[in-house]
């Protein structure tokens, strides 16, 4: 690929990219494998980012800090947590009329698996640097995930279904209603017991660009930009 197209590629992306394995229609129930390994593969390195921040014990994503938070109330996992906050988000989206997908289901349930699964693997870092760089690689790995399973086109996470739907309602600017989102459950789940700190500056300083850069790199098998790799080799 000429260097001029890497350039191009590697910028963040303000949009999200069609690739060879994103699906043709969001509300599909039978993928494509490769679209389903998309999804699948994305989830699983969105939950394992999760997951290395809660093990690094320095603070977690909003969401996570909700999680968090229902998991010191009522004993249950941080996983099952996030899989029940999951659920209430959904709930929230028939009065908004948003419809699920099979991403939309498949990111509940394998996000939940994922952080249970991963997080003891993950926990014993004792140097507060280690820690650092582990939340840090957390931040790619989330990014790398939700490059892939929103490139899969199969329907939005519940919580980005949340924020479009109150969107549409309002008539907010999607920024404004990201971040009310993001505040109220910061500051429910810190309420209920769950842990801000470092980690959380982290994420949120970080996310946005983890998922813009991951966004640019999957562009690269874009059918657009093949058809004119193709071109430029002629």
């Amino acid at each position: 690929m000429p260097v001029g197209n890497w350039v191009s590629v590697l910028r963040p992306a303000r949009k999200i990219p069609l690739t060879f394995w994103s699906a043709d229609a969001p509300l599909t129930f039978r993928p494509r494998w490769q679209t389903l390994s998309a999804l699948l593969v994305g989830l699983w390195l969105f939950g394992t980012g999760e997951a290395m921040f809660i093990a690094a014990g320095l603070g977690v994503s909003p969401w996570t800090v909700l999680a968090q938070g229902v998991s010191v109330q009522t004993g249950w996992t941080v996983g099952f947590s996030t899989f029940a906050v999951s659920v209430a988000v959904l709930l929230l989206w028939i009065p908004l009329k948003e419809i699920p997908g099979f991403g939309t289901l498949s990111n509940v349930v394998l996000i939940a698996i994922s952080i249970d699964v991963m997080t003891p693997l993950l926990m014993g870092p004792e140097s507060n640097m280690i820690r650092c760089l582990q939340m840090i690689a957390g931040v790619a790995l989330v990014g790398a995930g939700s490059g892939l399973y929103l490139t899969a086109n199969l329907g939005p996470g519940p919580r980005d279904g949340l924020m479009t739907g109150v969107q549409r309602l309002t008539g907010w600017s999607i920024g404004a209603v990201r971040a009310g989102l993001e505040l109220t459950v910061l500051c429910a789940g810190w309420m209920l017991g769950g842990t801000v700190g470092l980690g959380t500056v982290i994420f949120a300083v970080g996310v946005g660009y983890a998922v813009a850069v991951s966004l640019s790199v999957v562009r690269l098998f874009s059918p657009d930009l093949q058809n004119q790799n193709t071109l430029d080799s002629n």
